[in-house]
């Protein structure tokens, strides 16, 4: 298949590289091509083409002929990006919602119907938090009759000495000064910034800690699909903290603008080797936790989902130069385009997808590197 990738950076870069593996025809777009060359690796025989992720006709015209458009650029250029696919009669994949026009429903839902007369297929949000997260909450939903709550809990840590940006920066301050989104009772509500603290227990060596309410799209995507009464997301680790520092000092503000030396650009594969090098950037690790609660058969249950995926120090030391987030992300990216619905017409995001569907992709990403352990648990009954 004749694929296009919008930004290739970290995560496009890396899912550029996976494509072309799986034998599709992969070219690139990037606002910058020579720092995306130094992404892709000067080995990597993709070719790529400068674009204005702005500008509607630049998009088409380096992506004309593609069957398939990825977006990994800023979510604030979705709409832009939507409509270039709709131009092209491609397919599309993106990663993340911007939620401005509509905080509690994700905008590409609006191309819905464009789509569908189209004859395409769009899949939203399809990364790993969120879309790996959306596949666990489904697979969980399944096993009930009736979901009552849903918890998404990550944990995001880079052990350096200066800030570093595992996502680009404009993602990273975007979700930083957004206000997180909740469902509670049945309703959409906007939750306080770094609010609702807690201590939440990840699998080893992460162990217990502290986390706090974070803006994700998979909060305004699930309720829509599957009937839940409440649902929130919280983020810990020391990135985190950072953040809830900056917040608390009055140094993270929209209205203060992206900071560059706390929002810096994400690190080249080559700048990430010399910072380890240096010892400056030591380590990074990523996990995901996802506890759903309803009921089965009467019964009162709780399932938790965990993922893992390799440390930085365990990806440098395979060639993969980035951070696990970057890493996962793009993997998984590649995962939703192998097993891509087509005939699943209109926008969609993950957790939509036909159950066969959802079991295949979870049992590649097993296969790919990404831990997931299940634990059922059945709870006492309420009034027991």
């Amino acid at each position: 298949m004749r694929m296009f990738i919008l930004g290739a950076g970290a995560t496009g870069s890396l899912l550029a590289r996976l494509l072309k593996r799986q034998g599709h025809h992969v070219v690139c777009g990037d606002r910058d091509p020579e720092r995306a060359r130094r992404f892709l690796g000067g080995s990597a025989p993709i070719a790529v083409h400068p674009v204005n992720a702005r500008d509607i006709r630049s998009i088409v015209k380096a992506a004309h002929g593609a069957q398939f458009l990825v977006n990994a650029c800023p979510a604030v250029f979705n709409k832009i990006v939507l409509r270039a696919a709709l131009r092209l009669r491609a397919d599309y994949l993106d990663t993340a919602a911007h939620l401005t026009a509509s905080p509690f429903r994700a905008e590409q839902l609006r191309f819905d119907a464009r789509f569908r007369a189209k004859g395409r297929a769009a899949i939203i949000t399809a990364g790993v938090a969120p879309g790996l997260t959306n596949l666990l909450v489904a697979a969980a939903a399944d096993q009930l009759d009736a979901v009552d709550q849903v918890q998404v809990r990550l944990y995001e840590s880079t052990e350096s000495d200066d800030p570093v940006s595992q996502w680009s920066a404009e993602v990273s301050f975007d979700e930083a000064v957004s206000r997180p989104r909740l469902y509670r009772g049945g309703r959409f509500v906007l939750g306080q910034r770094f609010g609702e603290r807690e201590r939440f227990r990840f699998p080893a060596p992460i162990g217990h800690v502290s986390v706090v309410l974070a803006a994700q799209d998979e909060v305004v995507t699930v309720p829509h699909v599957i009937p839940v009464q409440h649902m929130d997301a919280k983020i810990g680790g020391s990135d985190m903290d950072r953040l809830r520092r900056w917040y608390r000092q009055g140094k993270l503000r929209r209205s203060r603008g992206l900071v560059a030396s706390r929002f810096p650009r994400t690190p080249t594969p080559a700048t990430v080797d010399r910072l380890m090098h240096r010892r400056v950037l030591r380590n990074a690790r990523f996990a995901v936790a996802v506890i759903v609660t309803g009921v089965k058969a009467g019964r009162p249950m709780c399932i938790r989902w965990d993922a893992g995926v390799p440390s930085l120090h365990t990806l440098s030391r395979h060639g993969h130069r980035r951070s696990p987030i970057a890493w996962a992300t793009a993997q998984m990216m590649a995962l939703f385009i192998k097993h891509f619905p087509k005939d699943l017409l209109g926008v969609h995001p993950p957790e939509e997808w036909p159950v066969e569907l959802r079991r295949a992709v979870l049992r590649d990403a097993r296969a790919r590197g990404i831990r997931l352990a299940k634990r059922v648990t059945t709870l006492p009954s309420r009034g027991a």
